[in-house]
């Protein structure tokens, strides 16, 4: 991707980065924070029906063919294999996601149902296995909510309460968090971002104003404030606006957030204001975080890499490269095993 270009503020380009340098401080010299390039790509000549005897044919029987499994689901669109899902019904009056749950395990099994499903039946899935039982994990919210279209905030509500029986999302969100991190999620599952690519020059240097009286000004924080400018202005008036902040208080925003707050509020303000300066690195670090130190945390894996294909994995993977040192698919050829990182390193592909 010859139109990327990788630097560091105040350079004007650099080749490469050290391992070392701050996540925050990688940018891209892109035209548009939501312009991207996905790993997977709709398959020329697509025809559901020979993927649908094809996938058949990997499942009947005794034993099951998962490299003719792994071949098509990471090489066709999500459009696509929904179609194929579609025709597999008709043909063999059977449901592919059953047949694939019954036929696969492990966390194979997890990853392929997951491209299997749709985009926001899989995020509200997602969800709401973050929300249920006991404990919540916070980070899966911020991921999701934090990081989504408005159109796909409002698909996700959807999803949810139809594929969990009447559920409501925001309701959910508010019995499981507390304070001015429940009132965030809540203002996040609206899907009321301001979308436009306009920025308002003006605007981000009053709010850059008001964000600095309300913190590093302030005795105390006022997080409502934060709360109202962060969850509602569009990621390139944040950009603006967090470029104006670093001129009044001498540091930049994220810094500002790690000595103001605390918690899950604290996290879910730098998720959104890592968005705004450059969407990739946040979920560079994301992915990064999946895998680093013992173990792995295979369903954070499987949903970032299955999220971002036909979105920004390339970008991500630029990014992922520069900041590490070595490519995501060597993490995690290194990280994970069997037909299962066979998966995972075709979704991703080479750098």
């Amino acid at each position: 991707y010859s139109d990327i270009n990788i630097i560091l503020p105040g350079q004007e380009s650099e080749s490469s980065l050290d391992s070392q340098t701050p996540l925050f401080q990688v940018t891209y010299n892109m035209a548009s924070q939501q312009c991207g390039h996905g790993t997977i790509k709709p398959a020329a000549h697509f025809d559901a029906e020979a993927d649908a005897a094809a996938l058949r044919k990997a499942m009947k029987g005794i034993g099951t063919d998962e490299a003719a499994i792994i071949l098509i689901v990471a090489n066709r669109s999500n459009s696509q294999r929904q179609d194929a899902r579609q025709k597999y019904k008709l043909l063999y009056g059977r449901d592919l996601i059953e047949d694939l749950r019954s036929e696969l395990g492990g966390h194979l099994r997890s990853a392929v149902l997951a491209l299997m499903e749709t985009k926001a039946v899989y995020d509200a899935q997602c969800l709401r296995n973050a929300m249920k039982g006991l404990g919540t994990d916070e980070s899966v919210l911020i991921e999701i909510l934090g990081t989504r279209t408005n159109q796909e905030i409002k698909n996700i509500v959807a999803a949810y309460k139809t594929a969990f029986h009447g559920r409501d999302l925001e309701k959910d969100v508010m019995s499981e968090t507390s304070g001015n991190f429940k009132r965030l999620l809540v203002t996040m599952c609206q899907g009321a971002r301001d979308e436009s690519p306009a920025v308002d020059q003006e605007k981000a240097k009053r709010e850059a104003q008001e964000l600095f009286e309300a913190g590093e000004k302030h005795w105390g924080t006022d997080e409502s404030k934060f709360n109202f400018i962060i969850a509602s202005r569009s990621l390139p008036q944040l950009k603006a606006t967090f470029e104006e902040y670093a001129k009044i208080a001498k540091r930049d925003i994220l810094s500002s957030i790690d000595r103001e707050m605390s918690g899950d509020v604290k996290s879910a303000f730098k998720a959104v204001a890592q968005c705004a300066y450059n969407r990739p690195v946040y979920f560079a670090e994301r992915l990064h975080h999946s895998m680093k130190g013992l173990g792995t945390d295979d369903d954070a894996l499987i949903r970032l890499v299955v999220s971002r294909s036909e979105i920004d994995l390339a970008e991500i993977k630029q990014v992922f490269l520069a900041s590490y040192g070595k490519t995501l698919s060597s993490w995690i050829e290194a990280d994970v095993s069997g037909d299962y990182r066979k998966l995972l390193v075709a979704i991703v592909g080479p750098n």
